[in-house]
C-alpha cells in the first residue's frame, strides 16, 4: 500500500543490555528474531524504540539499560533512510555519568527538542505486557489510547499534563477543606478546557482508526472497532466544544462536596475508558477469549500504523514482540498477509522459529544469544553484519 520511505539501515549498540558491541544492517522489510527467553530479542526492539522520543517499549529506567558488568555507560545509534534523506539518531547515557537521564543526538548534534526526531522517524510497537490490557483497570487502557493519540498529535501530551496538574491541585484543595471559590473556579476552568481538548483528540483518533479498519487496510486480519466510554466525547459528537466546556465546569462545581469526600474528580479526561469490539462477532474485548483479545489488540496496532502512514506519508517501523502468542494458525497467516499490505519495515520476535517459516521467502531471521545474532539459512539470505565490533564508527 505504501512504499518504504522510513527504513533503518544500520543499528549500533554499545554496552546496551546483553550486547557488548554490535553493528547490524537489518533487511529492508521483515526481520525475525527468535530464541529462548532472556536471549536478547526484546532488547533489540527496545533499542530501536529508544531512538524515538519517550521511554521506549519497556518504559525502563535509564539505570537499567547499561550492560551488567560494563562501564555503566551505554549507547544506541541508528542510521535511517527518511523522507528528508539519510539521518543518524543516537541516544545513550549522559556524559557526566549521571544515571537519571539520557541524551539524544540528531546527525551528531543535540536536537532542539524531541519533536525534531519525531518529525522524521516513528515506530509502533506491540509487547506481551499489552496482553493484560483487558484485565487491568481503565488507567492502563487510557494510557494505551493516549500513546496512539500522541503519535499523531504531539500536543496531546501537553493537554493531558496540564489537565492532570489541574485535577491534582483541585483534589488537594478540596481535601484540605480550602473551598476558595475563585481558586477552585480557575482550576475547574483549566480542567474543562484541557479535558475537552484531550477528549476531542481521542475522539478524532478513534474515528480515523475505525475508518482505516473499514477501508480494509489490515486485509483479512480480524478487524476491531475501537470506542470510548466517555461522557465528554459523547457530548462532543452533538455539541460544540464551548458548550461542552460550560457543561463540564458546571458539573465540577456541583460535585465539589462529592469529590472532596471521594478524594478525586468524578468528571474529567482521566475517567475515559477505551472499548474494543470484534467487528465480525460483536464480542466486546472484556468477554473475548485470550486469542480474540490478542487479535483485537494487533488489529488496532496495524490500523494505527496504517493511519500514521496515511497521515505522514510513510509507514512507521513496526516492532512486534511475541505477536503470534495466543494466535491460531489462521490468524497468524492473516497477520503475515497484513504485514505485506502495510509494507512497513517490521521486526518480529518469538521463541519458536518454525511459526515464522511462512515468511521464509520474504524475511530474514536470526537466532539471538550470547550478545550476537546468528543467521538462519532457511530464510532469505542475510547481508547483515552480525559480528561484534569494538564500538560504533
Amino acid at each position: 500500500m505504501f512504499g518504504i520511505v522510513l527504513r533503518l539501515n544500520r543499528l549500533f549498540l554499545t554496552d546496551f543490555r546483553n550486547y557488548t558491541a554490535l553493528v547490524w544492517r537489518p533487511a529492508p522489510r521483515v526481520t525475525v528474531l527468535y530464541g529462548p527467553n532472556g536471549s536478547g530479542k526484546t532488547n533489540l526492539l527496545e533499542a530501536l524504540s529508544l531512538l524515538m522520543p519517550g521511554r521506549g517499549l519497556r518504559g525502563a529506567r535509564t539505570g537499567d539499560l547499561p550492560r551488567q558488568g560494563g562501564s555503566g555507560a551505554w549507547a544506541v545509534a541508528g542510521r535511517f533512510r527518511t523522507a528528508e534523506g539519510e539521518t543518524d539518531i543516537g541516544t545513550g547515557s549522559r556524559p557526566d555519568g549521571r544515571a537519571d537521564g539520557r541524551v539524544f543526538r540528531l546527525d551528531g548534534a543535540a536536537p532542539r527538542s524531541q519533536a525534531d526526531i519525531s518529525r522524521i522517524v516513528t515506530a509502533v510497537w506491540l509487547t506481551p505486557q499489552m496482553d493484560r490490557l483487558f484485565m487491568e483497570g481503565l488507567s492502563g487502557r487510557r494510557r494505551f489510547l493516549d500513546r496512539l493519540v500522541w503519535a499523531l498529535e504531539p500536543g496531546h501530551a501537553r493537554e493531558m499534563a496540564a489537565h492532570d496538574t489541574a485535577v491534582g491541585s483541585r483534589n488537594r484543595l478540596l481535601a484540605e477543606g480550602r473551598h476558595d471559590r475563585a481558586w477552585l473556579a480557575g482550576l475547574e476552568d483549566a480542567i474543562a478546557r484541557h479535558a475537552v481538548a484531550a477528549s476531542a483528540a481521542r475522539l478524532a483518533l478513534v474515528t480515523r482508526l475505525n475508518a482505516q479498519t473499514e477501508a480494509g487496510i489490515i486485509g483479512h486480519f480480524p478487524p476491531a472497532r475501537i470506542g470510548l466510554a466517555c461522557p465528554i466525547a459523547e457530548k462532543l459528537q452533538t455539541e460544540s466544544a464551548l458548550a461542552v466546556e460550560d457543561w463540564l465546569r458546571a458539573g465540577l462545581e456541583t460535585n465539589r462536596v462529592r469529590d472532596a469526600s471521594a478524594g478525586s474528580a468524578a468528571l474529567g479526561a482521566h475517567r475515559t475508558d477505551m472499548k474494543l469490539t470484534d467487528v465480525a462477532t460483536g464480542t466486546p474485548a472484556a468477554l473475548a477469549s485470550t486469542g480474540q483479545q490478542k487479535a483485537l489488540l494487533i488489529g488496532v496496532i496495524l490500523a494505527h500504523a496504517g493511519l500514521i502512514a496515511t497521515a505522514r506519508g510513510f509507514a512507521p517501523l513496526l516492532l512486534l514482540d511475541e505477536p503470534a502468542v495466543h494466535l491460531d494458525l489462521q490468524r497468524r497467516a492473516a497477520l503475515w498477509d497484513a504485514l505485506d499490505r502495510l509494507k512497513a519495515q517490521t521486526f518480529v520476535t518469538g521463541t519458536d522459529s518454525d511459526i515464522f517459516l511462512p515468511l521464509a521467502d520474504r524475511a530474514e531471521a536470526f537466532e539471538t544469544g550470547g550478545g550476537q545474532l546468528h543467521p538462519d539459512g532457511r530464510f532469505l539470505r542475510s547481508e547483515s553484519i552480525v559480528a561484534p565490533v569494538s564500538g560504533a564508527p
